[in-house]
């Protein structure tokens, strides 16, 4: 076991005010479970002046801060000093140096983690943010070890859904955890072979361990739909950020060509990135579409929706994990997805898997399901990976 543990929290202070996604919360997960365990827990934060350290009341009060049980403070005079930056991050920076045990410069940030923790202690980043040549020497200059989450590579495999100039800095930030890593966490035994398969070109690899993430759906809550939500007939949803990979456009074809006869559509998700083609069909539809956005829903109020649907779509070209649809399986919906083998690794059989050069396919499964309730066929429950499991792996030997 390590002396103490160090989790890098800088991603969960850059979304600071903003919906949570995926990776956010796993983030989260991970600072949930270090503030409940005996073993010291610390929080790193890079701000837009130098390093800031948490001990466990800070990384507590953080996390009341990120859920909305606590406000963020006053923004300090300090964190206005950089102009044009988004009014929620500065308030958050500035909760954040009140909340502090310790702050320093980049240049000593080895120098405050040998004040500060003990040898021996293993730092953990999980959501990718923060993994500079600085921070992983700085935490072996202060004899610690270093455990790195990957999602996914995909900004490898598919660099044509990515914004723009962000393939080759993750691509060195891949070469870099696996020459500082002393191991890598994996989200799914796809990403696993995926991101070894790239990275032993580079050299040795370092330990590697697949834990699925824990999964947990939302409780519905009626009360938070927005007016006239849910449709009155049977409808379908899809969930995620409206960006290529997720593949928006190929359901947009398919209620093209269902026309009349189409079921409502929710299109569940914030609008992403390189993606105007679909934007500007959203912003095209008639009052009276079939397909209607809501983005900026809470959890309770698309839990809801989904719970009560159809079933929820999910063409996605490429996922590490893939969240939505096993959050769909545990409130019993009933979920159409492309045939991606991370998919298949985690659900199994109990999604509908169509390829998504399928069309064809996926239409007539849209239109039996329109035409059949909800779970009317549905054989068993689906349990799901939990983080109870999850962090008995990562942790059985940290």
């Amino acid at each position: 076991m390590p002396a103490a543990r160090l989790l890098d929290l800088t991603r969960s202070l850059r979304r600071a005010g903003r919906m949570a996604t995926g990776v956010d919360r796993v983030e989260r997960a991970y600072l949930d479970h270090f503030v409940s365990d005996e073993l010291p827990a610390f929080g790193l934060i890079r701000t837009v002046f130098g390093y800031v350290l948490l001990d466990r009341a800070g990384m507590i009060a953080f996390r009341e801060r990120l859920s909305g049980a606590v406000n963020w403070g006053h923004a300090s005079v300090l964190s206005r000093l950089p102009k044009g930056r988004d009014q929620a991050l500065i308030r958050a920076e500035s909760d954040i140096r009140r909340l502090a045990v310790a702050r320093c410069l980049p240049l000593r940030l080895d120098r405050m983690l040998q004040t500060y923790l003990p040898p021996d202690f293993a730092y953990f980043n999980i959501g990718h943010s923060n993994l500079t040549e600085r921070v992983l020497q700085s935490v072996k200059s202060a004899s610690g070890s270093i455990d790195v989450m990957i999602h996914d590579v995909i900004p490898l495999e598919h660099p044509e859904y990515q914004r723009p100039g962000t393939t080759m800095p993750f691509r060195d930030k891949l070469q870099r955890v696996r020459s500082h890593a002393d191991r890598i966490i994996y989200n799914s035994l796809d990403t696993c072979q995926r991101a070894e398969a790239m990275m032993q070109a580079w050299g040795p690899l370092p330990r590697g361990v697949v834990a699925h993430l824990g999964a947990s759906a939302a409780v519905p809550m009626r009360a938070e739909l927005p007016d006239g939500m849910p449709p009155a007939v049977p409808y379908f949803v899809v969930v995620g950020t409206i960006e290529p990979r997720k593949n928006h456009q190929f359901l947009l074809d398919i209620w093209q060509e269902l026309g009349r006869d189409a079921p409502p559509l929710l299109v569940c998700g914030s609008r992403g990135w390189n993606n105007e083609a679909v934007f500007a069909r959203l912003d095209a539809l008639p009052p009276d579409s079939p397909v209607k956005e809501l983005p900026n829903l809470s959890d309770g109020a698309l839990a809801t929706l989904v719970a009560g649907s159809a079933g929820l779509l999910f063409p996605s070209h490429a996922e590490g994990f893939g969240l939505p649809p096993i959050e769909a399986l545990q409130l019993r919906t009933r979920v159409l997805c492309n045939d991606l083998a991370v998919l298949r690794e985690i659900i199994g059989d109990h999604a509908s898997f169509a390829p998504v050069f399928d069309q064809e396919l996926w239409v007539k499964t849209i239109e039996c399901w329109k035409n059949t309730p909800p779970n009317a066929t549905k054989e068993s429950v689906f349990v799901g990976p939990n983080w109870a499991d999850h962090f008995k792996t990562v942790l059985r030997l940290r």
